[in-house]
């Protein structure tokens, strides 16, 4: 079962970690935050508060898919601070030995949903075929979209409804292509329907697994 955790609580979590590590590097000046698509407005607004204790420190924000920031990371891209929206992610640097596993600290739960216009009436996935075009998140880099074929998978749906899917490149580009009703449909994690505008929430996906958001602290990371 997932835990969902109230806004407030996410960023008190966020928060907290954001301004522990932060504090070793602010003689430095300058924090670069890789973060995961759907947090990228919550470490906005934890990165303006620090700079108002903290003026002389500067963010430099780098925002995507978890994968692409891992890639990204691997590659020499620097990053004191790594919000990854899943484990895999902060494991996969595990496993490069870009960090070290006393740094990989589990933030905060999250739960996917189905959003849409709300003009056909779609409560779970057996309503899927009311739908004509369906947004995921790329599977192969953004956790949400590897979470949402899982549960397609596991009601037998991912192969006859592959053709109605359009493939984003992070679970923010779903909300956007929902938004501007390019999409019926696009599977996003519960906070960032909540920020929705012209869509709402059609029906919760069934739990695969926990969608755990995992800060990765400095340790090993090229800057």
């Amino acid at each position: 079962m997932i835990h969902r955790k109230s806004a407030l609580t996410w960023v008190r979590l966020l928060s907290a970690v954001l301004l522990l590590c932060a504090v070793t590097q602010a003689a430095a000046g300058e924090i670069h935050l890789s973060v995961a698509a759907s947090l990228r407005e919550a470490a906005g607004a934890l990165a303006d508060s620090y700079t108002l204790i903290h003026p002389g420190v500067k963010f430099v924000e780098n925002a995507g898919a978890s994968g692409a920031l891992a890639r990204q990371i691997e590659n020499g891209a620097p990053a004191d601070l790594f919000f990854s929206a899943g484990p895999e992610w902060s494991d996969y640097l595990l496993d490069k030995r870009l960090v070290e596993r006393k740094s990989l600290i589990p933030l905060a739960y999250n739960s996917l949903v189905l959003i849409g216009r709300g003009d056909r009436v779609v409560t779970g996935f057996g309503d899927i075929a009311k739908l004509d075009r369906i947004a995921v998140a790329n599977p192969g880099s953004a956790p949400a979209g590897r979470y949402a074929m899982e549960a397609l998978q596991r009601v037998g749906l991912a192969g006859p409804e592959k053709e109605r899917l359009v493939f984003a490149r992070d679970v923010r580009e779903c909300l956007l292509y929902a938004e501007r009703g390019e999409v019926d449909g696009a599977f996003v994690y519960r906070t960032d329907a909540l920020q929705a505008r012209n869509t709402k929430i059609l029906f919760s996906v069934p739990p695969v697994k926990e969608v755990c958001v995992r800060h990765v602290g400095k340790t090993g990371f090229g800057a």
